[in-house]
């Protein structure tokens, strides 16, 4: 299973979901792969925001070695399901999309509700970790599913 997980930015809410699923992925023995990308060009090559790093580091997951790239419409060929943080980010990868097969691999994270981007709000990461990790674990557990 290669999952790629997608932000405005990438520095923030996909760097977050990157890091959860990867640690949750190895917590289960699972031979995944895990990535993310933005779908703006600003941070490119950059590491995740300082906050990011930090809320991660408070439970136990490093995401300060992540360098934050552009999603390309190649990565519908290199993975098996991309998953956005908000409606923007769908609506833009969707947009991206060839084929039905390709959209198919797109969902929202949490399902029907969207992750709110942190950037303004110091005090929105934590709530947006929980936000992340819960969506990171029941994604992990429908695909354990066959869902």
């Amino acid at each position: 299973m290669k999952i790629l997980m997608v932000c405005l930015g990438n520095i923030c809410r996909s760097p977050l979901a990157h890091g959860i699923t990867e640690n949750l992925v190895k917590e289960k023995g699972l031979d995944w792969e895990v990535d993310s990308a933005g779908t703006g060009h600003w941070h490119i090559g950059e590491p995740p925001d300082r906050r990011s790093v930090a809320i991660a580091r408070n439970y136990g997951v490093d995401i300060s070695a992540q360098c934050c790239r552009l999603f390309d419409p190649s990565d519908f060929g290199k993975f098996d399901r991309i998953y956005v943080m908000d409606r923007m980010n769908l609506r833009d990868i969707l947009g991206m999309a060839k084929t039905d097969a390709d959209r198919k691999k797109v969902r929202l994270l949490l399902d029907k509700e969207v992750v709110p981007d942190p950037y303004y709000e110091d005090d929105q990461f934590d709530p947006v970790y929980q936000m992340i990790e819960k969506g990171c674990r029941r994604i992990i557990e429908e695909e354990l599913r066959g869902n």
